[in-house]
């Protein structure tokens, strides 16, 4: 016989959320292992004592959390779906009969809270990844990604605009015309840069591109994640004209930190080319951190048939010709510039193979050279080439989960303070996930977190790579 369902809404007397939401439920594990009672006194200094209550604070970021757990960070999206879902309502503590707050308090209280304390919330899930023994800092792998403004192309306009504002209106009319030539004319859209345009609609947005990518108004967000266990150590904004090179001595301060927070250190920090440059590698070498970044296209580690005598500062060609130093030019820092004579290259018989077009001899040397030679013999080594392919398969699969998974791909916020917060909830969500999954699986007992230590410091002062592999092997067999 058929069934047909016949619904008619009933009047509950009795319903508890709690009992509708299942044991294993995410959600209700997430309610468990969080604590975010410290957000009272966190941000109590950000209220008066009179006017209508504003929103809980720990209401507030659990719902920020829902959004980039289930990849929906805009704030209208998170208020609809939390309204229809009886898990999130009782992991935020609402019942199916209360209103939800309106989305737009969530956007102003995202900007009323300073950065530190979206800052301090992440190290208190981070911290609670290191009890569980999820990561040990020991190494870390740093790379970056563009996250998309929300701003559009079309809010370009010269800088002088800005400047002048007794003719802002009647310029942004002639700037609007002068995209839509832009648009036809790859010559005057060459022009373009950072330095002449800004955007209208979110000052902090820079133009970048990547290879076969349409050039928009980003971010950059950078990523320092622990090789041990894929948790993310610190992810921060900055500005997306900036180089990698550039944040890198940023980043490896804050992580730094954190680590030394928790009693724990990093030893080995592995990047790719991008992050080569000579403030870069003395950071490191300030720090005593060991790196493992191949050097960017222009080091060359020897000049095949030039020698250089370092007492009179001159390079000598394989004619026995000199070339002498010339003067300092910024270039990934400061580096050394040594010409050869044309008089000297005019008849030479190498002339074709050494010079091609160019009518002298230039050399370009680095003041940091000891610093990249070290780097690049280390990273050419068996070990070097595994570390490459470490950082690969880290850092790469975690920026593929935050863009794809995470709500990465765009912030839906102006300006970079709110960027780099959005980034930090972002960052929590995929550590949390990390940590109910471990939860579930099981922590490791004490005897094999000492056991993981050991190995680590013996890998630190023997540097080889068959304890890394034995520090992984072991941590994977006795905790499964």
């Amino acid at each position: 016989m058929q069934g047909k369902k016949t619904y008619q809404e009933k009047l509950f007397t009795n319903f508890q959320l709690s009992d509708r939401v299942p044991e294993d439920n995410f959600y209700r594990r997430l309610k468990e292992v969080l604590d975010f009672s410290f957000l009272y006194s966190a941000t109590a200094g950000y209220y008066g004592t009179e006017g209508q209550k504003s929103i809980d604070p720990v209401v507030f970021f659990k719902l920020l959390l829902f959004g980039y757990l289930e990849n929906q960070p805009s704030d209208r999206r998170i208020v609809h779906t939390a309204s229809m879902r009886m898990d999130v309502l009782y992991f935020i503590g609402y019942d199916i009969d209360e209103e939800l707050p309106w989305h737009s308090t969530l956007s102003r209280t995202r900007k009323l809270y300073n950065e530190e304390v979206f800052l301090e919330l992440f190290k208190k899930v981070l911290k609670q990844c290191i009890d569980k023994g999820l990561l040990n800092g020991a190494r870390q792998a740093v790379d970056s990604f563009l996250v998309k403004a929300n701003a559009a192309m079309s809010s370009l306009i010269d800088k002088e605009v800005m400047e002048d504002a007794g003719y802002y209106a009647q310029q942004l009319k002639d700037n609007e015309e002068a995209v839509e030539s832009e648009a036809a004319s790859p010559r005057s859209k060459a022009k373009s840069s950072n330095k002449t345009r800004i955007s209208t609609t979110d000052p902090d947005a820079r133009m970048a591109v990547k290879p076969g990518k349409v050039t928009k108004l980003n971010y950059l967000a950078q990523v320092s994640v622990d090789t041990s266990s894929h948790i993310i150590a610190h992810i921060e904004a900055f500005h997306a004209d900036k180089r990698d090179s550039q944040c890198l001595d940023t980043i490896v301060e804050k992580v730094t930190t954190t680590l030394n927070e928790n009693g724990l250190q990093a030893r080995e920090i592995i990047a790719d080319t991008n992050y080569s440059s000579t403030e870069a590698l003395q950071c490191l070498e300030r720090k005593g951190i060991t790196g493992f970044i191949p050097s960017f296209g222009g080091y060359k580690p020897d000049r095949a048939g030039f020698t250089y005598d370092k007492e009179k500062d001159v390079y000598h060609c394989p004619q026995g010709k000199e070339l002498s130093f010339c003067r300092y030019r910024e270039h990934h820092g400061t580096v050394k510039i040594y010409l050869s004579k044309r008089s000297d290259c005019r008849n030479c018989p190498m002339r074709a193979s050494c010079l091609g077009k160019s009518q002298f001899k230039s050399i370009t040397d680095t003041l940091a050279k000891p610093l990249f030679d070290q780097m690049h013999r280390r990273v050419n080594t068996p070990e070097g080439k595994s570390m490459l392919r470490l950082r690969q398969s880290t850092a790469e699969p975690v920026i593929g989960t935050l863009i794809e998974y995470a709500g990465l791909r765009k912030v839906y916020t102006k300006g970079i303070s709110l960027a780099n917060k959005c980034m930090l909830v972002a960052g929590m969500a995929y550590n949390l996930k990390k940590l109910i999954r471990k939860i579930e699986a099981g922590t490791p007992s004490p005897s094999l977190n000492r056991l993981i230590d050991v190995i680590y410091r013996l890998e630190f002062q023997a540097n080889l790579t068959q304890l890394s592999n034995l520090a992984y092997l072991t941590k994977y067999c006795l905790s499964n």
